[in-house]
C-alpha cells in the first residue's frame, strides 16, 4: 500500500512517552498546513466510503480524513483488533469505518453502540447537551441501510453502554480503535473506562468532542482520567485528541 504521508526530516520517528509524536505530526501537521487533505480526497477508498456514508454523517471532513488514516496507515502496524465507536447517531461514520476495513481488513468488526434515542442524563455541571439531544437517529432505517450495503462486518449495539459494552467486549475480545463520540461527561468516562482494558498494544483512542467548544465535559474526562489520572500524553491534539493505550 503506498503511502503519501508526508516526511518530517530531523523528527525523531521513534516512541516518546507512550506515543509516537511522528505519526501524530504525519496526520495533524499534515492535515492542517501540507497538501494531505488533497491527496485523501483523491484517494479512491476514501471518495468510496465517504460516498454511501455521506447522507448519515455530521462528522467534521478533517475528523473524518484522520479516522481513514489511522485506518488505512496505521493499524497495520499494530496488533489485530477490532474497532468500536461510543456513539454512532444516524451511524454515519460507523458505516464509513466498516466500508474502509472491508476492503483493508477483512475480519475486523465495527460495533458501533448508542442509544439510537437521544442522550440520556447528562452533567449539567459541566455539559453543555441535554437529555434527549440526538433523538432523531432512526435506527430502522439505519438497519436497512447497512443490510442494502451488504457491510456484514458492522454491528448496530442499541442501549446504554453501562448495559451494552461488557457483551460487545466479550465479542470482541481485543480493540485496536475506539472511536469515542458521546459528547458529554458521564458517557466518555464510562466509554474510556469500558474500552480501556480491552485494547491492544498501542490501540488508537480517538476522542472527536474532547477539542470542540461544545463538549467541555468530554474535555474535562482527558483532563482528568487520561491525562492525570492514567498519566497518558496525546499523539494528536487536532483535529481529534487521539492517546495510544
Amino acid at each position: 500500500m503506498e503511502s503519501y504521508l508526508p516526511d518530517l526530516p530531523g523528527l525523531s520517528t521513534g516512541a516518546r512517552r507512550g506515543r509516537n509524536v511522528y505519526e501524530g505530526y504525519q496526520r495533524g501537521w499534515g492535515l492542517q498546513f501540507a497538501d494531505l487533505a488533497q491527496k485523501i480526497l483523491a484517494d479512491p477508498l476514501y471518495r468510496d466510503a465517504y460516498a454511501v456514508a455521506a447522507d448519515r454523517t455530521i462528522m467534521s471532513e478533517t475528523n473524518r480524513m484522520n479516522i481513514y488514516l489511522i485506518m488505512r496507515f496505521f493499524l497495520s502496524r499494530i496488533p489485530t483488533g477490532h474497532v468500536v465507536e461510543y456513539g454512532s447517531y444516524r451511524g454515519g461514520s460507523a458505516i464509513f469505518m466498516a466500508y474502509v476495513a472491508r476492503q483493508l481488513y477483512p475480519g475486523v468488526r465495527v460495533y458501533a453502540m448508542d442509544t439510537f434515542e437521544g442522550m440520556p442524563e447528562t452533567d449539567k455541571s459541566v455539559d453543555a447537551h441535554n437529555a434527549g439531544d440526538f433523538s432523531d437517529a432512526d435506527l430502522d432505517s439505519l438497519r436497512r441501510r447497512v443490510a442494502e450495503l451488504g457491510l456484514d462486518n458492522l454491528e448496530l449495539v442499541k442501549g446504554r453502554f453501562e448495559d451494552t459494552n461488557a457483551g460487545v467486549m466479550a465479542r470482541a475480545g481485543r480493540i485496536a480503535l475506539a472511536h469515542i463520540d458521546c459528547d458529554i461527561a458521564p458517557a466518555v468516562r464510562y466509554a474510556y473506562l469500558g474500552v480501556r482494558p480491552h485494547m491492544v498494544q498501542g490501540g488508537y483512542l480517538v476522542f472527536d468532542d474532547a477539542t470542540v467548544s461544545s463538549c467541555i465535559g468530554a474535555t474535562e474526562v482527558v483532563e482528568e482520567t487520561l491525562i492525570r489520572g492514567d498519566g497518558l500524553h496525546s499523539e494528536q491534539i487536532w483535529p481529534h485528541y487521539v492517546f495510544r493505550a
